[in-house]
């Protein structure tokens, strides 16, 4: 396979990574026959897969819009993945040029990509860095540079937690995030769920895609993704499926199961 000149010699292209998956299911360009194949499997498992990707997007454009609104001007995306249209700091400075964002993701090919993108742009800035590492994340330079964490921060970690598993302590993570937030900041979280759907064969087959990649599969139920948002008091609708989240139109939250993944924010302190 021709390794093309965007992606950085440290990555192993025969084995399909999960942000490049994504890529493709929103229709980008910046994935390999091993992503593209292993997708594909997916949506053949699990149809709504490319449904999943665009319903997570357009829940965090919501939750970015709703947080702008409430006064959060300064953002910390984990999990960023690969840049697509309608990323944080396009929503979030369109409303408001002033707001701050900085992305975190531990794949090569999705920092490369947003480092071209953010070029220029003084208020935007990427790490490359794993959720698993939440100190690493707070202490980062770039992290510390651009945020200020005795003001109001939203801590965003869409479509990513289901590949954490409970052996890596997830309630910790997020603990050890909460830890440096100041009151008036945000938690936004979703990830795959099979509460109240008769999935079963979906699931055991999209884990066995999965496991072909850099990132097993780790479904949780509405009750454990709650449970997540410990410390912080959810905003209405509460968790729900993310189609669910403040539509823009009630039409948008029909058969919202099929989107696959629940989700929330939560706001932390008075």
């Amino acid at each position: 396979m021709q390794r093309p000149d965007w992606a950085p010699e440290t990555i192993d292209i025969e084995r399909p990574s999960v942000a490049r998956m994504y890529d493709y299911y929103l229709g980008g360009s910046h994935n390999f026959a091993a992503d593209r194949a292993a997708a594909r499997a997916m949506v053949e498992a699990v149809p709504e897969a490319p449904l999943m990707a665009q319903a997570n997007r357009a829940f965090l454009r919501r939750a970015v819009h709703y947080l702008v609104e409430a006064g959060v001007r300064q953002f910390l995306d984990i999990g960023s993945g690969i840049p697509t249209v309608g990323n944080v700091h396009e929503i979030a400075q369109r409303i408001d040029p002033e707001s701050r964002v900085v992305y975190v993701d531990v794949d090569p090919v999705a920092v490369a990509h947003s480092q071209e993108i953010l070029a220029g742009n003084e208020r935007a800035a990427v790490v490359q860095e794993d959720l698993r590492h939440p100190e690493a994340i707070l202490g980062h330079p770039d992290v510390n540079r651009l945020l200020d964490f005795s003001r109001p921060v939203a801590v965003m970690i869409v479509a990513v937690l289901h590949f954490v598993p409970d052996a890596d302590r997830p309630e910790e993570i997020l603990r050890t995030l909460r830890a440096a937030l100041a009151p008036g900041s945000h938690l936004v979280l979703s990830q795959a769920s099979d509460d109240g759907r008769d999935g079963t064969g979906e699931r055991a087959e999209a884990e066995r895609v999965y496991r072909r990649t850099d990132s097993q599969l780790f479904i949780r139920s509405r009750a454990e993704l709650t449970a997540l948002f410990d410390g912080f008091a959810l905003v209405d609708p509460g968790v729900v499926w993310v189609p669910q989240w403040r539509p823009d139109a009630p039409d948008q939250a029909e058969n919202a199961e099929r989107a696959v993944f629940m989700g929330g924010v939560g706001r932390f302190g008075g």
